[in-house]
């Protein structure tokens, strides 16, 4: 079975949310979050100390967007990849990888330099700069929502696939984040779409009963402030 280590809210959420998407069965470890600090015997999984850590068998990964894509290329039948021979291959690929390095890196830095860092380390300059610049990139989605045909409201290939969750965590952390506001109104749109989907429900439902089950804090990572 699929072994996959979390915190509530963190970017381990893809994927969750991907497994509920695909009905596969797992166990979900929680880990209290930032994990590195409070979870040391987590290093001997993990030495990054980050979540998602994903076990299936004898591979390891821990790189959210890299799962996604793995989850989906692992059942195929389900539709959430695109092939290669797919004119959309291409887009797919880019929204899964900006998901992560262009829509996500950016607010990381906006968490630790206005809320994580002790307070003599705390950069609200640095935090106001990338909040600024998250949201200069979050001008390509906007785009790209605004060709969206009513009824196939997704990313690339018509339909829905892992880079719509991939890109849809990244505006998870935003919403978090306060920043939904400063979005275009076909980005709000997009992400009021993705929330209405069943496996996404399911996903939030089975993250908070883990979380309580297993005795960690369900407040979502990104609204813990040390």
């Amino acid at each position: 079975m699929i072994e996959l280590y979390h915190c509530v809210s963190a970017r381990s959420f893809r994927a969750l949310w991907m497994l509920e998407e695909l009905g596969l069965p797992y166990r979900l470890q929680m880990l209290p979050f930032p994990p590195r600090a409070l979870a040391k015997h987590y290093l001997a999984l993990n030495p990054l100390g980050t979540v998602p850590l994903l076990i299936d068998g004898d591979t390891r990964m821990t790189e959210s967007a890299a799962i996604c894509q793995y989850l989906a290329s692992r059942d195929p039948a389900q539709r959430l990849d695109v092939q290669p021979s797919d004119p959309a291959y291409g887009s797919y690929l880019n929204w899964l990888h900006m998901s992560d390095a262009t829509l996500t890196f950016p607010q990381t830095l906006v968490l630790r330099y206005q809320f994580f860092e002790p307070a003599v380390r705390r950069q609200p300059q640095v935090a106001e700069d990338y909040e600024r610049w998250f949201l200069g990139r979050l001008r390509a989605l906007e785009t790209a929502a605004q060709a969206m045909p009513d009824n196939q409201p997704y990313l690339c290939a018509g339909r829905f696939t892992a880079a719509d969750v991939a890109v849809g965590y990244a505006l998870m952390l935003s919403d978090y984040l306060g920043m939904s506001s400063q979005w275009g109104p076909a980005t709000q749109h997009y992400w009021m779409q993705l929330q209405q989907r069943a496996a996404f429900l399911r996903s939030l439902e089975a993250e908070k009963q883990a979380a309580l089950d297993q005795q960690i804090d369900p407040i979502p990572s990104p609204l813990i402030r040390p």
